[in-house]
């Protein structure tokens, strides 16, 4: 496998770092385009991208504005922008795809999306789902419910009390303190994350990930959420746009899998034509990382397989 690695001019004119992986033997068919999730960065998903590019498929994946090599210093980290800045994002991943149609005249494009990225892919499929040939999202969740105007609240007081750069951890416990309720007795703080003691490790070794988070950013992610789950906007989805969304059956932030069906059915009641479905027993947040990441890429590979033979895309 062959990595290049570029920047480009995301919104604000920020400098984009991004990861494109080929395969030095096997012809492309088609390109993968991965949005990570949030308090993580791109390199974590090498792994899935080398199993990609051994199947066939180009991937390119940026680190996101406030995270990795595009934030540059860990005090960057969870700040995406003065203002706007998940929509900053979901821009970024449109620049970024026109970009690799650029570069890959007439492949299909998939976008996977995990997290943070699945809720960015929601809203990204909203404004430009035309550009796809499919979309999977992982560890995602459906309607948030009421935290959402309750974090909107406290997020909103804070920065008027501390500016758009503080972090805070009132903002941190509401969205993911009870994230590792569920797996006591633990031994970290992400336990929540996966099954694989050593994985987890990686990440809290990491220190760009789980980095407590600006303020701004909490807005910003909220306001989005919002807009994600507004009938309007869900009534620009394409629905012949196939779908895959898959997660662990024990991942707190698709409600131990019933966030994710609720998920599934926003899109199947919306009329999207193909929408699939998965939840594996036992598997925590990070799918890509579990103790079965290898059927889980296998799974993934096959779905695009099988949707590519369908495709129209242009």
């Amino acid at each position: 496998m062959e990595c290049r690695e570029f920047y480009f001019k995301g919104k604000e004119e920020l400098d984009i770092h991004v990861y494109k992986w080929t395969s030095k033997t096997v012809e492309p068919k088609a390109v993968v385009q991965i949005a990570h999730g949030m308090s993580e960065t791109a390199i974590r998903y090498e792994g899935f991208a080398k199993k990609l590019t051994e199947n066939g498929y180009i991937v390119y994946i940026n680190d996101h504005r406030g995270h990795g090599v595009t934030a540059k210093t860990i005090d960057n980290v969870g700040y995406l922008a003065e203002k706007e800045g998940f929509t900053c994002l979901v821009e970024d991943m449109n620049i970024l795809t026109n970009i690799i149609k650029e570069e890959n005249l007439h492949l299909p494009i998939y976008l996977f999306g995990h997290s943070m990225g699945s809720f960015a892919s929601q809203r990204y499929i909203m404004k430009y789902g035309d550009n796809l040939a499919g979309l999977v999202l992982s560890g995602s969740n459906g309607r948030h419910g009421k935290i959402l105007k309750i974090g909107e609240l406290i997020a909103n007081t804070e920065i008027k009390k501390h500016g758009r750069r503080h972090r805070s951890k009132q903002l941190d416990n509401l969205i993911f303190g009870g994230n590792n309720r569920g797996f006591k007795p633990t031994k970290t703080d992400f336990d929540w994350l996966s099954r694989d003691e050593k994985e987890v490790q990686k990440y809290i070794d990491d220190p760009f990930c789980g980095v407590l988070f600006t303020c701004g950013f909490f807005y910003d992610f909220i306001k989005g959420l919002q807009e994600v789950e507004d009938a309007e906007n869900l009534k620009n989805v394409p629905l012949d746009l196939p779908i895959y969304i898959m997660s662990g059956d024990k991942d707190p932030v698709g409600k131990n899998g019933k966030g994710v069906l609720r998920l599934r059915d926003r899109y199947v009641n919306l009329g999207v034509k193909n929408v699939s479905c998965k939840l594996y027993e036992g598997g925590r947040h990070e799918m890509l990382n579990e103790t079965n990441k290898e059927e889980v890429m296998t799974d993934i590979i096959s779905w695009l397989d099988e949707t590519l033979k369908e495709c129209t895309y242009a």
